[in-house]
């Protein structure tokens, strides 16, 4: 017990954020409850985002009940490649990315194919709340398939790379990007074995990696080193990070944005419950950037204003 008393306080003394921490110290004191549902559902969040001239994949279907899944097929019918989630999912649950057309039908990211039949089974278990959040009936989505930037070719695995920026009270305070692994099965999800690599918040440079929970420095499937890696538009990105404070009025979440190679920067996904794993990638605790937050908030009204400090106070520093 000592050990753990120990190892708890040296934690906390590196200004380590915990579980319970986030939620009773940054969640429920600066998440008003009634704006969760803005976030919780993709097809809000894309409303919402596209009033505020914020840039999000192209939805090409929302199917509410059952019968409207026969119609799928017409509306997919001049699209190659497209994304079926539900709007109410997490953790990458219940996503499924087609790449391309087959005899069968479809062809998955990871090279399997589903037909007309499987996947309208698919999108029934959607529409039952199979992979939605507290269970509940939910909606399908149909969206565009983002091709991502080149710049991240070397270090994926099939999927689409995204960059993770927590935002406290408009200001962007730690960020990574999660890269596709084979074990994620080409999804950008931690929890499912992607790989995420802190980023340093002055210049957007990638930094060392946590796969699991092991420091590493490479990725597992092409070997390339992941540190060093230049990424295009970051002003932008801090721009759109910071904005999702008056976007949603959450005063703590995460930003998911999608790097396109033609489309640029796009918000894939708000979340109200980000996880802690960033905190490895960057080897630097939550808590003390939110607490320097929370007392110089006073002096950071614009947006401006907020990226330059998050740029400035949360640089990364020599190890």
């Amino acid at each position: 017990m000592n050990g753990l008393f120990a190892t708890a306080r040296a934690l906390r003394e590196r200004g380590v954020l915990g579980l319970n921490a986030r939620n009773g110290e940054f969640m429920l004191p600066w998440n008003p409850r009634r704006f969760y549902p803005l976030v919780d559902d993709k097809v809000l969040t894309k409303t919402l985002a596209r009033e505020h001239g914020v840039s999000v994949p192209e939805v090409y279907a929302i199917i509410e009940i059952p019968r409207q899944i026969r119609e799928l097929k017409a509306q997919v019918a001049k699209h190659e490649e497209f994304v079926v989630k539900p709007a109410r999912g997490s953790g990458g649950e219940g996503i499924i990315v087609v790449t391309g057309r087959t005899q069968e039908g479809y062809r998955k990211i990871d090279g399997s194919s589903i037909d007309d039949h499987e996947l309208a089974f698919h999108i029934s278990n959607i529409l039952a709340g199979i992979f939605s959040l507290g269970g509940t009936p939910d909606k399908a989505l149909v969206e565009y398939r983002v091709n991502f930037d080149p710049v991240f070719d070397a270090v994926t695995y099939k999927g689409v790379p995204d960059v993770r920026v927590i935002v406290f009270l408009g200001v962007p305070v730690m960020a990574m990007v999660r890269l596709p692994t084979r074990k994620s099965g080409g999804r950008a999800n931690l929890h499912q074995g992607a790989l995420g690599t802190g980023v340093d918040m002055a210049t957007g440079k990638t930094l060392t990696a946590v796969l699991g929970t092991r420091i590493v420095d490479v990725h597992p499937d092409t070997g390339v080193p992941v540190s060093g890696i230049q990424i295009p538009h970051w002003q932008t990105m801090l721009e759109i990070a910071t904005r999702s404070y008056e976007l949603t009025g959450l005063g703590y979440q995460g930003v998911d944005i999608v790097l396109d190679r033609e489309l640029g920067p796009m918000v894939l996904e708000l979340n109200a419950r980000p996880g802690l794993a960033i905190q490895m990638a960057n080897r630097a605790g939550l808590r003390t950037r939110l607490e320097a937050v929370l007392r110089d908030r006073d002096g950071l009204q614009s947006a401006a204003e907020r990226i330059a400090y998050a740029r400035e106070r949360f640089a990364a520093r020599p190890s």
